[in-house]
């Protein structure tokens, strides 16, 4: 996930092997920060690494 700063939502479900309603609930509960620009929200890459990281630890 190094390649663009950005990331759709439906980009990170398909790198996380989860569906996209999954992945909005990890954002919505903040265990997947992300912004959101003009309406259009958005998760970093660095963030998505750090999420799979962590749950090593877990």
């Amino acid at each position: 996930m190094d390649e663009k700063l950005l990331y759709r939502i439906s980009e990170v479900a398909f790198y996380l092997s989860l569906s996209r309603s999954k992945t909005y609930e990890l954002v919505r509960v903040g265990h997947l920060p992300s912004v959101k620009i003009d309406g259009i929200r958005r998760v970093r890459g660095s963030d998505v690494v750090q999420y799979v990281e962590g749950l090593r630890a877990a």
